[in-house]
């Protein structure tokens, strides 16, 4: 994988307030390192650049990409790939778990990586939308390409507060409902919701023709239960609370984590969408990867 540790260090993270300072530094760092990678899992040629080839005219390399990583691109201005991408993301009350105070909450994972990932497609210049809901959606910008439509999707993005009750569904089947046009969904959820529902709304999106990622973000916590005292459990959406001996329940709440991830894994497959599980531990690295690589597959 592209060696980018250095610039998506949370700790950095969390001192960058300014959202597009952030997804421009993410990314470009992820570009940097991709270029540098003997990493061959997907595609490396973007929209905007691609390796010298002999005939190439001189004047359209890159010099300082060259600086960077001493390798020749060439500038490339005048194709687009015209592809519409639409990044959901879920807002609800759920999304504001972290386990660890100096670690990120589900949301700001999530944010950060949508914003990356904006940032991302419309280096490649392909178009992007983004829809952010909870029981129902509160934003819908449709995809754009220019510069200052960038700057109002990741001005949602930047402080979103997590809200309300998890209904993913509803928010799905209204999007899908508007779409005109084809293009890939990329869904970014602790799908903390009913399976077989949410995979119901992803269907629709197939039956329409579009191609559908889904980045599954949970805490460390809640893959591993690494609780050992008698602990107090609320739940972030109905406030109810539970306290339980964990070494009596681990069992059955891997168990159960077990076939609510193996629900989702099939589902998405069985629909023919792309699924990935997200630890907010992880490098964001990863979800441009995933996208880059789906991008190419679909090429």
């Amino acid at each position: 994988m592209p060696d980018a540790q250095g610039y998506l260090d949370f700790e950095v993270i969390a001192r960058i307030d300014n959202m597009q300072l952030l997804a421009k530094v993410l990314v470009e760092g992820f570009v940097l390192g991709l270029h540098r990678s003997p990493y061959r899992g997907f595609s490396v040629e973007f929209a905007e650049h691609r390796q010298y080839s002999p005939g190439d005219e001189i004047k359209h390399i890159d010099w300082k990409v060259f600086g960077k990583t001493d390798r020749y691109y060439i500038k490339q201005f005048e194709e687009e790939t015209n592809l519409a991408c639409y990044i959901i993301v879920d807002a609800s009350a759920s999304m504001a778990y972290k386990s660890k105070d100096t670690g990120l909450t589900k949301l700001q994972y999530a944010s950060y990586m949508a914003a990356c990932l904006a940032y991302f497609i419309m280096r490649q210049r392909d178009a992007v939308g983004l829809m952010i809901f909870d029981h129902d959606v509160r934003t819908v910008l449709p995809p754009r390409m220019r510069p200052s439509h960038l700057k109002h999707v990741l001005a949602a993005l930047d402080g979103l507060q997590p809200d309300r009750e998890t209904n993913i569904a509803n928010p799905l089947h209204h999007l899908a409902d508007g779409l005109k046009r084809r293009g890939l969904i990329i869904l970014i959820s602790d799908l903390l919701d009913d399976p077989q529902n949410v995979i119901s709304a992803l269907q629709h999106f197939r039956f329409q023709g579009h191609d559908i990622i889904v980045f599954h973000v949970m805490d460390n916590a809640e893959l591993t239960f690494p609780f050992d005292a008698m602990t107090e459990f609320t739940d972030l959406e109905t406030n109810q609370k539970a306290t339980v001996s964990p070494e009596g329940m681990r069992a059955t709440y891997m168990r159960e984590l077990k076939a609510f991830l193996s629900a989702y894994e099939k589902g998405c497959a069985d629909v023919q969408a792309d699924y990935k599980l997200f630890d907010t531990t992880l490098p964001l690295e990863l979800a441009l990867s995933e996208y880059l690589y789906r991008r190419s597959r679909m090429g």
